[in-house]
């Protein structure tokens, strides 16, 4: 089994990337049956990403409450936030155990188990992959409909080596499955099937007809990865995003462009232009913080040749977030030019 050492440990490099994505599943808010108070107390901590307040809340209503179940499965959502998986193991596993025929514990469970493996050794992490492939399998036995659990099963079956029981051909059953609940996920699943084993025109003709049928900023948004990416056709990618700001009109898709000018050295004049719009249309809900606006059009100008302005830009990003090593390497890169 460990015969071919390098091939698992790339493998399993590759399915640990992948496993970060289920994190984004994993940790939602259900509805609870603790009391009013609680329930507000705890959302407003989640929002606050104050998870250790709302952890001791939660341990303090199950001193009286031992036995209620949506109250251990939010603290096992409170562990998962901090990233404390063994705790977040421990909680599902007694859930599942209490509830054996709940897909949902069976999903969070092996989402946990999952997200374990990222801190663990690769020759450790094998010894997981059965537990983590038994519960989710069993999650999606137990609800047909469950297109979160589907999904991991998807990143699941390409990205572990076929030795350890990963294949393309299981992974486009649970595609298969996924698409006759969601035409749009479905494609969206294919296309990260061909992307993964590297079949571009499978994954580009698949994400294109994910945005036909949806149109999601979402859908949008894995084309243009997968233009950046894998194809490496930043022009693509730049084109794609302005078709979403047509349809959804949202100030975010500005600094995108602007983004992938900057990394990618094309259309500079429209990434300028971009990110200025950006700027001037900001408000907290746009998520990117105006540093890094500042350190792209640094980018943008050090392109240009434009010395004076760059350095103009990059001074503001260092100003804003002066932590950030990436503004400081760019500006030593601006000073040499």
């Amino acid at each position: 089994m460990f015969e071919n050492k390098d091939k698992i440990n790339l493998a399993l490099h590759r399915y640990y990337f992948q496993m970060n994505r289920i994190v984004f599943f994993l940790l939602f808010f259900p509805v609870f049956v603790l009391g009013q108070n609680s329930i507000d107390d705890v959302e407003l901590l989640f929002k606050q990403k104050k998870f250790s307040k709302a952890e001791n809340i939660i341990n303090i209503y199950l001193k009286e409450n031992p036995n209620d179940k949506k109250g251990i499965e939010l603290l096992g959502d409170a562990y998962g936030h901090q990233k404390r998986w063994d705790d977040a193991i421990e909680t599902y596993k007694s859930l599942r155990d209490k509830e054996p025929n709940n897909a949902n514990y069976h999903y969070k469970y092996g989402g946990s188990l999952g997200m374990k493996v990222l801190s663990i050794s690769k020759i450790r992490a094998v010894g997981y992959i059965g537990d983590i492939r038994e519960a989710f399998e069993k999650a999606a036995e137990l609800d047909p409909n469950h297109i979160d659990v589907r999904w991991a099963l998807v990143e699941f079956n390409i990205s572990v080596p076929a030795i350890l029981g990963g294949t393309e051909k299981k992974a486009l059953k649970y595609a298969n499955q996924l698409e006759e609940l969601s035409m749009v996920d479905g494609y969206l699943s294919k296309g990260y099937i061909a992307e993964y084993s590297d079949r571009p025109e499978d994954a580009e003709r698949y994400y294109k007809q994910a945005i036909d049928i949806g149109g999601s900023v979402t859908c949008y948004q894995k084309l243009t990865d997968f233009y950046e990416k894998t194809a490496k056709e930043p022009e693509k990618a730049i084109a794609n995003i302005e078709k979403a700001q047509v349809k959804h009109k949202r100030n975010g898709l500005h600094y995108q462009i602007g983004k992938v000018a900057a990394e990618y050295n094309v259309e500079l004049d429209k990434g300028e232009h971009c990110l200025k719009v950006y700027l001037e249309n900001y408000t907290a809900v746009d998520g990117v913080p105006k540093p890094w606006v500042y350190y792209r059009l640094a980018q943008i100008y050090k392109h240009k040749k434009q010395k004076e302005e760059a350095t103009k830009w990059i001074d503001k990003a260092i100003a804003g977030l002066p932590k950030i090593n990436v503004f400081k390497k760019e500006k030593e890169q601006i000073l040499s030019l």
